[in-house]
């Protein structure tokens, strides 16, 4: 018990929490140790897998109490599915309507001109697509941002960005 403890203070110590604030977490830490032992519980049972790593527990610990910052990878991890779900959604949304606006060619651009030749007027149309060169570029970003998404989804494109 006295050893978890000490192991316990020394991660404190590590992690930069102060003398005043490491000293009643621990002897919080070893009363709370002491009334289980008095109840016939075991550190193992109080402590539960975290008997088993005092840094750990003492770390996270530490965190909860906000005496040290929580570790980068926590708060990014919760934070960036949410972003990486919209980011593929947004792509696969623009990769859906650029398709569908090339596959019925709208919106339609009419030419007509008109020429009078010795009396009589001629006239000629001319219909074209306006926005395909738009819809193309579109479904290209479109097709690179799928890509992209779904490297990130997976697991080394994800590794890599959390060490950043």
């Amino acid at each position: 018990m006295t050893d978890f403890v000490d192991q316990c203070r020394s991660e404190w110590k590590r992690l930069g929490v102060s003398d005043q604030v490491a000293d009643e977490m621990a002897s919080d830490l070893a009363a709370d140790l002491r009334e289980a032992e008095a109840d016939g519980v075991s550190a193992e049972e109080f402590l539960g897998s975290s008997a088993f790593d005092p840094r750990s527990f003492a770390a996270s610990w530490a965190a909860e109490r906000g005496v040290v910052p929580e570790p980068a990878g926590k708060s990014n991890a919760r934070r960036r599915p949410r972003v990486l779900v919209a980011f593929t959604g947004l792509a696969a949304l623009v990769l859906v309507v650029a398709a569908a606006l090339l596959a019925t060619g709208e919106p339609k651009v009419s030419l007509v001109a008109t020429r009078a030749s010795g009396g009589s007027v001629q006239s000629s149309v001319v219909s074209a697509s306006a926005a395909t060169p738009i819809e193309w570029i579109l479904l290209s970003l479109a097709l690179v941002a799928l890509a992209f998404a779904a490297w990130l989804w997976s697991s080394r494109g994800r590794a890599r960005l959390s060490r950043v």
